[in-house]
């Protein structure tokens, strides 16, 4: 059998648990039942830990500078501030390194099974072959280069000592090459589609799509041409460099035609919900967006005139959409939450809802992010980043809706009493962000009172400042994942909806695309995934608005000016603040800003959210943002990737450490 010197020998056997007669790897593999339980527990291992999105505990890396958790304070601020030693969080290391050594057996013995036809064990295996990379993506993301464990080619002796079978770091060049080419292999093995029962299997379109984020990240600034002094600190055991000290734009024309193929597929397309002229508290009535020349007169995919622009997005998330009928969804591993309150997005839910759920009220959004949306009309927000220094010298809106403003139906959908900064906001706003004195519909509650409920977070509020973890930092809530009848109310999650996890969905392969592309002086000849046809690659503007373009009319928001698409520094902004809004609590921001290498900027600046201590007779005050000091900010070299624990660089003596995290001595 083979083995991966960084678990423990006990831990190479457990897949036997499954053959009470401790049958041979042969034997098993010739009977359908056993194989697939083998498989089965391949994938067992991308879950919790190794989710893609999910709640505190298991994906720290969902709070980045957008979102925040306020209780589990020690831990998250030993997080935030890189307090975290070798030890702490490091349960994914293993459990990647266990699927990994599950899937590569299955790949070498499953072509020996006599019950299966040949169609499905090629499946099979594309499955295990994906599950493998995605395994080794997850830990290169997390860690950076990792050792790639031969497989395919000859196993490891495991009655070796740990240092005879010792293997170093290989560069991230030649991890994103594995990755890759396992990626286009498993491609060529792996249905295009899936029914409805096992939708969270991995299909053509998931192992294209996955290639396409590894790309990215290789063409990113952090590992393509790094030449900071933690690049050159981070090395094998013979002192090489596993960062690429050579920019390559290529790298960027590789990742564009990655996206293209995901593209060219057909099969995936941006959700959108269909306009709807009546409606109620729980889906209400289409919120149209300001009249625009270009795009007000034209229905979807051209303009917005026959869709919803909230409805389109709040769907996508809050379970009110199945994975089976999203079309924007590629992989997922659909219900990925857990017993314990660590894990699954339902837990999430249960973080975000308020008080009169029997929520927690503790994950919110900082000021920062409540400012990245934009105004209705694409403008920004008056204000925006003022308190950072950074703003265009505007000042913020004053003032609050009144009753005459709600009988007129301005400003729709605030209520009576809610600030007017908060006014005339894009639908993604108000699909992501509780608001001061946003509504909670909360359908299914059984205490009517708790029905149409608004949330105020002044200090002595039932969601308020308190003495309790129970309340929101910086006075904003987020209410994305939640569905107008999700309520916590007995304390189980069987009132809530469930949710499907959105590990990679369509809209991020379209912003894949369009920063790709912005990178390129040059002009590059890219073969598609499978060698049938060649793509000419180029910094051309038409295809850009093809990546950029449907994400901000999904979302009811014009296309950019000319003057942004003329130079790569403008776009580049815009599409950042494009992934910051999208993608929000998806477990992205983490890592997009260490890619861009961003966090020694975006990490360190003061979060800044509502003076929380202010009752609501000092409305005024509780808007003027101030600094919350109870929530970190800071970044050190040593946290561009996660250390590796010291037991890891015990088992493998050529293992070396990450730069800034102790080794083992």
């Amino acid at each position: 059998m083979m083995i991966i010197a960084f678990a423990s020998c006990a831990d190479y056997l457990e897949t036997e648990k499954y053959f009470k007669d401790r049958m041979s790897i042969e034997k098993a593999f010739k009977q359908r039942n056993y194989a697939e339980n083998w498989l089965a527990h391949a994938y067992s291992f991308l879950a919790n830990e190794n989710a893609d999105v999910c709640n505190k505990n298991d994906s720290w890396h969902n709070f980045a500078d957008d979102i925040y958790t306020g209780d589990w304070s020690d831990l998250y601020k030993k997080f935030k501030n890189g307090e975290y030693d070798e030890s702490a969080l490091q349960s994914s290391w293993s459990a990647c390194y266990k699927g990994i050594r599950q899937a590569s057996e299955f790949i070498l013995n499953i072509d020996v099974n006599e019950e299966m036809t040949e169609e499905e064990i090629t499946d099979c295996k594309g499955q295990a072959r994906f599950l493998r990379a995605y395994y080794y993506w997850l830990l290169l993301r997390k860690y950076g280069p990792v050792p790639v464990i031969p497989a395919d080619d000859g196993m490891i002796d495991y009655t070796l000592s740990y240092n005879e079978i010792a293997l170093p770091r290989n560069t991230y060049d030649e991890c994103v090459d594995y990755i890759t080419t396992e990626l286009v292999q498993a491609a060529k093995e792996l249905r295009p589609d899936r029914e409805a029962m096992n939708i969270a299997r991995p299909t053509r379109g998931a192992a294209l799509a996955a290639r396409a984020k590894v790309l990215l990240y290789a063409a990113s600034p952090l590992v393509n041409g790094n030449q900071d002094e933690y690049a050159n600190l981070l090395v094998d055991d013979k002192g090489k460099r596993l960062l690429s000290d050579s920019y390559d734009e290529g790298k960027w024309a590789k990742a564009a035609a990655a996206a293209r193929d995901v593209m060219e597929l057909g099969k995936y397309q941006i959700y959108v919900a269909h306009y709807r002229d009546f409606g109620n508290n729980d889906f209400p009535k289409t919120i149209v967006p300001p009249y625009h020349p270009e795009f007000s007169g034209k229905d979807w995919p051209s303009g917005w005139r026959n869709i919803d622009p909230f409805a389109s997005y709040r769907a996508l998330f809050d379970g009110e959409l199945s994975a089976s009928t999203n079309p924007e969804l590629i992989f997922s591993r659909v219900q990925n939450g857990t017993a314990g309150q660590s894990g699954g997005l339902q837990w999430m839910v249960v973080h975000m809802l308020p008080r009169a759920a029997n929520g927690w009220n503790t994950f919110g959004i900082t000021q920062k992010q409540c400012d990245a949306y934009y105004m209705h009309d694409g403008r920004d927000i008056p204000g925006k980043d003022k308190e950072m220094g950074r703003g265009d010298g505007s000042e913020r809106v004053t003032g609050y809706v009144t009753p005459d403003d709600v009988n007129a139906g301005r400003y729709i959908p605030l209520l009576e009493g809610t600030s007017l900064q908060y006014a005339n906001r894009e639908p993604r706003f108000y699909a992501s962000v509780a608001y001061n004195g946003s509504l909670w519909t909360l359908s299914a509650a059984t205490v009517p009172e708790h029905r149409n409920y608004r949330s105020w977070y002044y200090r002595g509020s039932p969601d308020g400042y308190s003495n309790t973890d129970h309340w929101l930092r910086t006075g904003i809530g987020c209410k994305k994942y939640v569905h107008p009848y999700d309520t916590y109310e007995n304390a189980t999650l069987t009132q809530i909806r469930t949710k499907t996890e959105p590990a990679i969905r369509y809209a991020e392969i379209l912003l894949i695309y369009a920063e790709a592309l912005n990178e390129l002086d040059g002009s590059y000849q890219i073969p598609s995934w499978d060698g049938s046809r060649e793509y000419t690659v180029h910094r051309d503007i038409t295809e850009m608005k093809k990546g950029i373009l449907p994400i901000r009319l999904r979302a009811g928001l014009p296309d950019f000016e000319p003057g942004v698409y003329a130079g790569k520094d403008e776009f580049r902004k815009k599409l950042k603040r494009e992934r910051q809004i999208e993608l929000m609590a998806e477990g992205h921001r983490y890592y997009d800003l260490r890619r861009w290498k961003d966090a020694p900027i975006e990490e360190v600046l003061p979060v800044y959210g509502c003076n929380t201590v202010m009752t609501a007779e000092q409305r005024d005050l509780f808007h003027t943002p101030v600094v919350v000091s109870s929530i970190p900010t800071t970044f050190s070299d040593k946290m561009w990737f996660w250390p590796i624990s010291k037991t890891e660089l015990k088992r493998n003596s050529r293992l070396t450490q990450n730069p800034g995290w102790q080794s083992y001595d």
